[in-house]
């Protein structure tokens, strides 16, 4: 699984003009299935993304989760974390996952950091979404669980 994770002061997403999902302080997370990937990969998604310590304690150093600072987390689906340009300019989607082990995997995320007492939103699987988000910092990091093997 692919995630980029960004520091947010807000984030919104909306479907067909209705807000279906939004957050203050805490994290927006584009998440992404590759074609093989499973539950161990949603698993590693869910521990990095709880435990990613990007908030500043009162020296300003980012040592606090989202956890820590009673934040939230906003998950978007976003299959296009797997566009591939190595030939040409328009890009291929093959590395990923199909909708139906994209959701079950993007399910298996949201319920994984819910099991875990965090509060999330969500925007909706495999709808034109539009998000919008304060970034705070900028800080943006990705975690992507292929770089276990």
């Amino acid at each position: 699984m692919r995630a980029v994770v960004q520091r947010v002061n807000e984030a919104s997403v909306t479907v067909d003009g209705e807000v279906v999902g939004a957050i203050e302080r805490g994290l927006l997370v584009y998440l992404g299935a590759a074609r093989d990937d499973d539950t161990k990969d949603a698993q590693y998604a869910v521990d990095k993304i709880a435990g990613l310590r990007v908030f500043p304690t009162d020296d300003g150093r980012m040592s606090l989760s989202v956890s820590d600072i009673g934040g939230a987390i906003l998950v978007v689906s976003q299959f296009t974390l797997f566009g591939d340009l190595r030939r040409g300019r328009r890009p291929s989607f093959d590395g990923a996952a199909g909708p139906e082990d994209a959701e079950r995997l993007y399910l298996e995320v949201v319920g994984g950091l819910r099991g875990k007492g965090l509060p999330v939103e969500t925007g909706t699987f495999r709808a034109t979404m539009l998000v919008q988000c304060a970034v705070d910092g900028p800080v943006t990091i990705q975690i992507d669980s292929r770089k276990l093997y």
